[in-house]
């Protein structure tokens, strides 16, 4: 099937082509509406300070090097089961399960950031204070770390961060359209009807030499 003719087919059928995309986009924008609820992000800056920061400074690339090694180790403690289950005790919480968490750091600094996802506002904020607070205390028990300074606490947010609505419908839209298309297509390859010379001369083998014109309204 040559281009030509899938725009001709679908400019048949252009009430399902525009109308299917639609519905579409409509059932999964409501049901992103009505069955997602808003989630919201904050967020905390950390900066962990490691004991030979109070030394002398005469391999201070050395330094940078080990410091931000033990960044990373940070970064592994505010994951774990300890630092987990301390915040949500703290807080009065089971678990932590309807949060999710995320931990970005620089390969140039030692400067952390905790971003915690969750339903409740006020609540996400306070959980990802929290973890930074228990994170200093596990840090300085187990690693060689004096502390680990909140540099920017998490305010509460004020506007959800997702789900991505628009981008659900746009999703929606483009599935829409591409069933749309697939329906067209498929049912014209299940219609066995001859529908022209083209069709007729394929299906039998020999060339169409004439043809009867169809009459109306006489003998």
């Amino acid at each position: 099937m040559t281009l030509l003719e899938l725009l001709h087919l679908l400019k048949k059928r252009l009430k399902l082509v525009l109308v299917l995309p639609l519905v579409c986009a409509l059932a999964v924008g409501g049901y992103s509406f009505v069955a997602m609820k808003n989630t919201y992000t904050a967020s905390v800056s950390m900066y962990v300070l490691v004991q030979h920061d109070n030394a002398n400074s005469n391999s201070l690339s050395s330094d940078l090097s080990a410091s931000q090694m033990v960044t990373n180790d940070v970064a592994t403690l505010l994951k774990s089961d300890r630092v987990v289950l301390e915040t949500a005790k703290a807080l009065g919480l089971e678990d932590l399960k309807g949060y999710t968490t995320s931990i970005t750091s620089s390969t140039t600094s030692r400067v952390l950031t905790l971003e915690v996802t969750g339903t409740d506002p006020q609540r996400t904020a306070d959980v990802a204070n929290k973890m930074a607070e228990e994170v200093s205390g596990v840090a300085r028990e187990v690693m060689s770390v004096d502390s680990v300074n909140v540099v920017d606490s998490a305010k509460v947010p004020t506007s959800p961060s997702g789900p991505k609505r628009p981008l659900y419908i746009a999703v929606g839209l483009l599935a829409g359209l591409f069933a749309a298309v697939a329906i067209v297509v498929i049912a014209d390859m299940l219609n066995t009807k001859v529908r022209g010379e083209e069709d007729l001369e394929e299906l039998l083998g020999v060339p169409v030499i004439g043809r009867i014109p169809a009459m109306k309204g006489g003998r």
